[in-house]
């Protein structure tokens, strides 16, 4: 089991290196100078080449990849061109928008996702498993953007039972700041519960035909209780899998449906930093994005050794 871990942890240190050299070169080929951006089309060149210098762009790539690498080791994540702030301080307010609506979002798909998963294939090829088939369908289907946008129509421009966008801050009090994150993590989560709807059902179809839990059934217990306690715990690989997947398109659609609800969240911020030419901002923003996918899997990796011991001695 060590040596597993081992393996694993240097894996990822590997990986989350490749990836910030990768996104490092990426935004260096981007169109379009940092300090032209800040000073304007009429700067005269020895200003822009001062700007420049301040701004350390006038050294050799690899200079200032391996200056902006030491620097994330150090928690030194830069200074923000646009706001004239440290870019660590501007990320830490913004992840306290965004992680909050991610597990929200996260929770509500599991919730809706595995008791749905459960009943459709308790009631295989009948009313309610079509029922929920169609449901999961059009949840796949829509975007999340234009699910807010709906949400927004009908419970605060119709209703008015929720805010149409923007945050309080945690200072109004935790329950106004969840209130304002309740429409966009729904609309995160219904594309997600609908793809994981559809995982949960198929899991738990095939392991409700596996040996153990017939012999459960014959022992006398309830239909019910042979599902959860027995089919669904054997059934959670292929949903902790898919779960691990999704969450790289909760970060992507976190952008859309933060800009959508005005949200001074992380996604905003890159939109910003994007439109802005804010070049530290962007790496910064995207290589946390990157790496917290990279440990969430592997975090799903090691789910998967608790789940299924069998998989311990296999890997």
């Amino acid at each position: 089991m060590i040596a597993i871990l081992i393996r694993r942890i240097a894996s990822l240190i590997i990986t989350l290196l490749v990836v910030s050299l990768l996104i490092f070169v990426v935004m260096d080929l981007l169109p379009g100078d940092p300090a032209s951006v800040m000073l304007g089309t009429s700067a005269s060149p020895e200003t822009l080449a001062a700007l420049q210098k301040q701004l350390g762009l006038d050294q050799p790539l690899p200079v200032r990849y391996l200056a902006w690498l030491a620097g994330v080791f150090r928690g030194d994540l830069g200074q923000s061109y646009t706001y004239g702030v440290p870019v660590a301080g501007l990320m830490a307010e913004r992840l306290a928008v965004t992680l909050p609506l991610a597990l929200m979002a996260v929770v509500m798909s599991v919730g809706l996702a595995i008791p749905l998963g459960v009943a459709a294939a308790r009631r295989r090829n009948g009313v309610v498993d079509h029922l929920i088939g169609l449901v999961s369908y059009i949840g796949i289907a829509v975007p999340a953007f234009w699910v807010g946008l709906l949400l927004i129509i009908a419970f605060s421009t119709m209703l008015g039972w929720m805010p149409a966008g923007g945050f309080p801050g945690w200072d109004a009090g935790v329950f106004e700041g969840l209130k304002a994150l309740v429409l966009p993590a729904v609309a995160l989560a219904l594309p997600q519960a609908g793809v994981l709807t559809r995982v949960a059902r198929t899991a738990v179809i095939e392991v409700m035909g596996e040996d153990f839990v017939r012999t459960a059934r014959a022992k006398g217990l309830s239909e019910s209780l042979a599902v959860w306690r027995h089919a669904v715990p054997n059934a959670l690989v292929p949903v902790v899998t898919m779960l691990g997947m999704q969450f790289t398109f909760l970060i992507a659609g976190a952008v859309l449906v933060e800009n959508v609800f005005n949200l001074p969240g992380l996604g905003r911020l890159a939109y910003q930093a994007l439109s802005q030419r804010d070049l530290i901002v962007m790496q910064d923003v995207v290589l946390f994005f990157a790496a917290l996918v990279i440990v969430v899997n592997f975090l799903v990796d090691l789910a998967y050794l608790a789940i299924d011991p069998r998989l311990r001695t296999a890997v």
